[in-house]
């Protein structure tokens, strides 16, 4: 640990944690192997931090909500592994209101001035590029992608292989494999290339491209293109079920 930084009594550090100059690690902190401060990084909270994350210069990281009913309620911030911070990210504790937790789970890359607002929940291998920002409660799935400068308003949910266009202003929820465009917001296709990355086979993407083509295509109502879609899904195809259950799920409408 540098000599200019601090770790408050009750903070919990394994010992092959990396602490670069000026940060502070608060006393409810715990930071498990592997894991580097590079510099000036702040952690408080309640805030339990799992195996090999690395923060950059100017992360704050568990600081309590701007919501103007949190009151010093005891709420916490949970990160998994692998996970990269890079420079100034925001990452705020839960409240009361919701479950009283944020999440951030495995192998995700936040890249500059992205912010996670309270009570999110964030998943597994998802990418946010710079100044991408989740406002309050908002649940993220796996192998998301956000463009630079997307937001993503209260209480929607964005599934799993979405594409979130750059400067994008998502208010409704995002089915799964959906790749959505601006001006205006506006499902653009699937995001074939995450599918493919993610060894996806063509079949299964063709498969998905005709659901799509019966959800957004066909000026079906919600309801009519998921009658028309379980009608597709004779054989119970995994990735189509996926679709069907985030169609299905949703809570704020998807997006149309």
């Amino acid at each position: 640990m540098h000599p200019s930084s601090v770790v408050e009594p009750g903070a919990i550090v394994h010992p092959s944690v990396r602490i670069g100059p000026f940060c502070i690690v608060g006393k409810g902190v715990s930071l498990d192997q592997g894991c580097e401060l590079i510099s000036h990084v702040v952690i408080k909270g309640d805030t339990k931090i799992g195996k090999n994350n690395r923060f950059f210069q100017f992360g704050t990281i568990g600081e309590v909500p701007p919501d103007v009913k949190y009151n010093g309620e005891a709420t916490k911030l949970v990160i998994g592994d692998n996970n990269i911070f890079r420079e100034a990210v925001t990452i705020h504790l839960g409240t009361i209101q919701d479950k009283g937790l944020t999440s951030i789970g495995n192998d995700n890359l936040f890249l500059a001035y992205t912010h996670v607002a309270h009570d999110c929940q964030v998943g597994n291998r998802n990418i946010f590029s710079h100044n991408a920002t989740l406002a309050g409660h908002v649940k993220v799935g796996n192998h998301v992608n956000f463009g630079g400068f997307a937001k993503v308003s209260p209480y929607c949910t964005i599934n799993d292989f979405a594409y979130i266009s750059g400067d994008c202003n998502i208010t409704k929820d995002i089915p799964c494999y959906i790749k959505v465009a601006r001006e205006p917001e506006r499902p653009a296709g699937l995001n074939r290339v995450g599918m493919q990355r993610a060894g996806i086979d063509a079949q299964d993407i063709d498969l998905v491209k005709q659901a799509y083509r019966l959800l957004y295509m066909k000026k079906y109502t919600t309801a009519e293109a998921l009658d028309a879609l379980h009608k597709l899904n004779i054989h119970q195809n995994d990735h189509l079920s996926r679709l069907i259950h985030s169609v299905e799920g949703s809570n704020k409408g998807i997006i149309r």
